[in-house]
């Protein structure tokens, strides 16, 4: 855990000080935008052996505030008041859930911040009727369809999204007029 811990730390060390020797601004946000992703595994490793003990799993609603946390602490200037609202119950998922669930809502975040970085997002975990699953909303204003969201579902998140979503083992659903996305995952197993 603690070599874990340490490498992902220096990761993140080595690309922050190559974002401050960028020699341009959008050298500077690929830099950031590969930060907040090493910063995603490094939430869900910490929830993950912080509910070790107990062998519940990753306590979802846990994993989702510090990533939001993270998110709202490294986003651009433009997005420095970024709103995240999250509704989201103590639901535990395996660690193999954990990090996709992750970067999905990392991609997602960053795909609304580069449409519009003063939209809100909400973040809803719902439990599903059938037993042992749940589904993740990602929903904003800034996820409404428009000609710059397919522009950059094409372009540069679309695939990653898809490859999240696989991992999953279920769809990604968008609701364009809703402005949402959605994917169900299973739930960890019930200790008891």
């Amino acid at each position: 855990h603690h070599r874990v811990k340490n490498n992902l730390q220096v990761v993140s060390s080595l690309i922050n000080l190559h974002a401050r020797a960028a020699q341009t601004p959008e050298a500077a946000a690929a830099y950031a935008s590969i930060g907040r992703r090493v910063d995603a595994l490094a939430v869900v490793h910490r929830n993950h052996y912080a509910e070790l003990e107990e062998n519940r799993g990753v306590n979802i609603r846990s994993l989702i505030g510090e990533l939001s946390a993270n998110l709202r602490a490294t986003a651009p200037g433009e997005s420095s008041r970024l709103a995240i609202l999250i509704d989201v119950p103590a639901l535990y998922v395996g660690q193999d859930t954990a990090i996709p669930l992750a970067f999905l809502i990392t991609e997602l975040i960053e795909l609304a911040m580069g449409i519009d970085p003063s939209a809100s997002i909400r973040l809803s975990v719902v439990p599903q009727k059938e037993p042992g699953r749940a589904c993740l909303i990602v929903g904003s204003a800034a996820l409404r369809d428009s000609a710059r969201l397919r522009e950059l579902l094409t372009e540069r998140y679309g695939r990653v999204l898809e490859g999240l979503s696989r991992q999953l083992r279920n769809p990604l659903e968008r609701e364009p007029e809703a402005g949402s996305f959605k994917v169900c995952f299973p739930l960890s197993p019930d200790p008891a």
